[in-house]
């Protein structure tokens, strides 16, 4: 399939507000795109690259060739060029990776080239999102959207579902199951803003259902998988790291499993117990080289597969009775069933003063649904914070002359794809975080003044605040009060930064 066919329904897309519509198109295109290139395609579509980085900045994308006359340039060879622009490395790659784009961009249109900038740059923004794209690869392989779901759960990427969808329809997704040592989406927790309205949310309380009530730690998520002696340890994002956590993996080793898939969090703590700054956990979790010296502990919450079992499918109850059966007390996260707002109310606050961030409310009853932010798991916060992403930051003055330093702030809009601007922040920000960031935007700019560098809409940031208030100064009339930098997200994709729908929802909350 030619690149052409690609970029014209990324702009008919964007047009198309209906999401049916948006569907339509999609499907479509993924029907002429066929099993060859559709793992490709939907990639592009998505916005994303299955390279994921390449090494291309702005600067490489400031100077265009000369457009060709007519689309020419097949899926398959642009997919091919980006492999060879990652590869290289070494003395005189950066020319190399510029020759290399430059040839690319000379054989695609006027209308493939500024297709090729905006996925390049991050900001393919046509309101193709993941529930979206799923339901696209259903519409054009003809099989339910459950099951292309289930598959992209079990699977972890929605490029090989929508293959083998489009080659062997419903029989072909059969294929995709749980398997020790390949990760799987990680089941995701909604927000409310008390204990209470969780308890509400999951019809629970005096009479109603009991529910568990776990600690949430300021930590990093880890699926733990077993298989004998193998032991892998993949972070919410999949990545595989292994080899960076020794002390985890003897850990779990040592467990009495023949095979296991487990799902918990890591955190490095104090002797005292008391949890250590996130940074500390990050650091140990980002580093390359396998070290011990500020060791992690493991806090296990559920089980996906022990001993031979699936359990996915499984209600929340069983799933843990079984967990506690083969896990030792000591690597399972605290955790309390009750039907009680003030045995719940007084868990959380526990769990606060010991220096957590706060509690996960847990439906009995639900199965492990991957990679969707279900109402089985609601998260429950002292604080008002945010997960938004940096659009754009500005040079910062006096001590802080030559960093980059005010970040503007955006909320995801998923009927955009898109990104709402909530406010600017300078606050929270160390030395340490001000160096690092002004180094890794500046590599990443997609375009600069003297003033502000604006950026790929890809690093996330938590973001506490004190309140919302009314702003005709931004698009959505809402404004961060006091808002403060609390740590960058690297284990969050800008696909999962909070919606402009959730800081709507909170401001009658704030007000």
């Amino acid at each position: 399939m030619l690149l052409a066919e690609i970029a014209r329904t990324s702009a008919e897309v964007a047009r198309t507000s209906a999401r049916r519509g948006k569907i339509d198109l999609l499907a479509d295109c993924l029907r002429a795109a066929g099993p060859d290139d559709a793992a490709v395609t939907v990639a592009y579509l998505s916005g994303e690259l299955p390279q994921r980085q390449i090494g291309v900045g702005y600067a490489a994308l400031r100077d265009l060739p000369p457009p060709a006359a007519e689309p020419a340039l097949a899926v398959a060879e642009v997919d091919a060029a980006f492999t060879e622009i990652g590869a290289a490395s070494g003395k005189g790659s950066v020319a190399r990776r510029r020759e290399l784009l430059g040839a690319l961009l000379a054989r695609a249109t006027r209308a493939e080239q500024d297709f090729l900038i905006r996925l390049l740059s991050g900001e393919l923004r046509q309101g193709a999102l993941h529930g979206v794209m799923v339901d696209a690869v259903a519409r054009a392989a003809g099989v339910p959207a459950a099951r292309v779901r289930r598959a992209v759960m079990l699977r972890g990427a929605i490029g090989p579902v929508a293959t083998a969808a489009l080659g062997g329809g419903a029989q072909a997704l059969e294929a995709f199951t749980l398997q020790v040592g390949r990760p799987v989406r990680p089941m995701l927790a909604a927000g409310a803003p008390s204990v209470a309205e969780a308890l509400a949310k999951l019809d629970s309380g005096p009479g109603g259902k009991r529910v568990a009530v776990e600690w949430k730690l300021d930590g990093v998520r880890a699926q733990i998988h077993v298989d004998g002696d193998r032991v892998g340890v993949f972070t919410r994002t999949l990545d595989d790291i292994t080899d960076r956590l020794p002390e985890v993996v003897a850990a779990a080793a040592g467990l009495p499993l023949r095979d296991a898939v487990l799902d918990g969090e890591l955190i490095a703590l104090r002797p005292d117990g008391r949890p250590h700054p996130f940074q500390v956990t990050g650091a140990r979790t980002a580093t390359r080289t396998a070290t011990e010296s500020v060791p992690l502990s493991i806090f296990v919450f559920d089980a996906l597969r022990l001993d031979g079992e699936d359990l996915l499918d499984r209600p929340a109850a069983d799933r843990y009775a079984a967990l506690a059966e083969a896990v030792p007390a000591d690597l399972l996260m605290p955790r309390l069933v009750t039907d009680s707002p003030q045995e719940a109310a007084e868990f959380f606050a526990d769990a606060v003063r010991r220096g957590h961030e706060g509690v996960v409310v847990k439906s009995l009853d639900t199965p492990y649904t991957a990679g969707r932010r279900g109402a089985g798991w609601i998260k429950v916060k002292p604080r008002h914070t945010l997960d938004l992403v940096v659009l754009a930051a500005e040079w910062g003055h006096g001590r802080r002359s030559g960093y980059l330093s005010n970040l503007h702030l955006g909320a995801r809009d998923p009927s955009t794809g898109g990104f709402v601007m909530l406010g600017k922040t300078f606050k929270g920000l160390t030395d340490e975080l001000l160096a690092w960031q002004t180094e890794r935007f500046r590599e990443l700019a997609v375009r600069q003044d003297s003033w502000t560098v604006h950026l790929r809409p890809e690093f996330v940031v938590e973001i506490a605040f004190d309140g919302l208030q009314r702003s005709p100064r931004y698009p959505a009339g809402l404004a961060l009060r006091f808002a403060r930098v609390l740590r960058y997200r690297p284990d969050k994709t800008s696909a999962e930064a909070d919606t402009i729908d959730t800081v709507r929802a909170l401001a009658p909350v704030l007000d």
